[in-house]
């Protein structure tokens, strides 16, 4: 029973963090099927999703606060059955208005996921670590199965498929924790202790107020980028993806695929060398791939796109780890519903300049110019981050 409270949870979680990343990443496929059958222009289709968008961010404060309040798997239940439901009206609509409504409840539903999904992992864990590396890798293939599954399910049965099959996939995950949880295989974990001194009060407030504008910035890269990227291949690749989307959507599965299993390996850096050299390198690093990627095509433009999500997941640990050294406990919760609604808050800024730069240009090479831009500047605040040149002590674990 002790093993089945702490792998089930993670199991769903792990499945939560998969769905909520497909779910919020495949209408960037889904609307280039949609381009041809209702006769729109991409800018316009893609701006379709601004608001979900905006509800993954804005909605994680409140979805956190009820995890609290109903307990974690009641809420990962609403998350599951709603997320799942929404995918499938979208799958009925029948014009831009209605899913324009649909893709909103994807957003306001997939908000649930990261302040509720995480920390159940946190609590459930005894390995923390491990846990949350694992759980990171099924966000990443979550992104990949995006460009997978919507590609395939629009190629051999059209685009609302690529809706309506995952949704009901969703919806009967949902069913299957609901059991779980009605025959007590599955709890809400246990609380947490904590053996590293806290930091200094002005350490805390520096790398607070630096770490909200990276994490800022970090958002609005993630963003605009995987919203990017189908598009890209699409206008750049036709030689090596061929007609149709299934071809551009494998491509950003592997693309995906390559970048996301990394996250073990940010998590391995985390835990054996300083947080901020790894951090600020990320970011640097970054730049100099997106500033390359502005102007690429082929196999380099595929490798290079790689490299970029790659480097935004090993980052995630270490900023994770930040977060939890420089804030107090008993408000840890508070501070990482404020972190996601940074991540995906900044989605309709990242949205909106993809639309205008590809609208007004035809092309994305201004918008890798200007995310190179925004890099460099996580680049250089990182640099004031409070100095660490020693190995980390060690993060908290899940009480026994």
């Amino acid at each position: 029973m002790q093993q089945n409270s702490a792998r089930l949870p993670l199991a769903f979680s792990c499945l939560g963090h998969a769905y909520m990343h497909m779910f919020t990443a495949f209408y960037f496929v889904i609307v280039l099927s949609l381009e041809d059958v209702w006769q729109r222009p991409y800018h316009e289709l893609i701006e379709l999703w601004t608001l979900g968008s905006l509800l993954v961010g804005l909605a994680a404060l409140p979805a956190g606060w009820l995890g609290d309040r109903l307990g974690a798997a009641n809420m990962m239940i609403v998350f599951y059955v709603g997320l799942g439901l929404a995918g499938i009206a979208c799958g009925f609509v029948e014009g831009p208005s209605a899913l324009f409504i649909g893709l909103t409840a994807i957003g306001l539903f997939s908000a649930i996921y990261h302040p509720v999904g995480i920390a159940w992992v946190v609590r459930s864990a005894k390995a923390r670590g491990k846990a949350l590396g694992i759980n990171g890798v099924f966000g990443s293939i979550g992104i990949a199965g995006a460009g997978l599954v919507a590609g395939g399910l629009i190629d051999a049965f059209g685009w609302r498929a690529a809706f309506i099959v995952p949704g009901v996939v969703c919806v009967l995950t949902g069913l299957a924790l609901w059991i779980c949880v009605h025959l007590g295989l599955v709890s809400d974990g246990v609380a947490l202790k904590r053996d590293a001194k806290p930091e200094s009060r002005g350490d805390m407030l520096r790398a607070v107020l630096i770490l909200l504008l990276t994490m800022a910035i970090m958002g609005i890269l993630f963003q605009a980028t995987q919203a990017a990227i189908p598009k890209v291949f699409d206008l750049r690749l036709r030689d090596i993806a061929g007609e149709g989307t299934f071809g551009i959507g494998l491509i950003v599965a592997g693309v995906y695929t390559v970048g996301g299993i990394t996250q073990l390996v940010g998590g391995y850096l985390a835990d054996k060398f300083p947080l901020k050299p790894v951090y600020l390198l990320s970011f640097l690093l970054q730049a100099l791939a997106l500033a390359a990627v502005a102007s690429l095509g082929n196999l380099p433009l595929i490798a290079l796109s790689a490299v970029i999500v790659l480097l935004s997941v090993v980052a995630l640990p270490a900023e994770n780890m930040m977060l939890a050294r420089y804030t107090p406990e008993r408000h840890h919760s508070f501070v990482y519903g404020v972190k996601f609604v940074l991540a995906f808050g900044t989605a309709p800024i990242s949205i909106m300049l993809v639309s205008r730069i590809q609208e007004q240009t035809g092309e994305f090479e201004l918008l890798f110019l200007a995310l190179a831009a925004l890099a460099l500047i996580a680049t250089l605040a990182a640099l004031l981050l409070p100095g660490e040149w020693r190995r980390p002590r060690a993060m908290p674990v899940a009480a026994e």
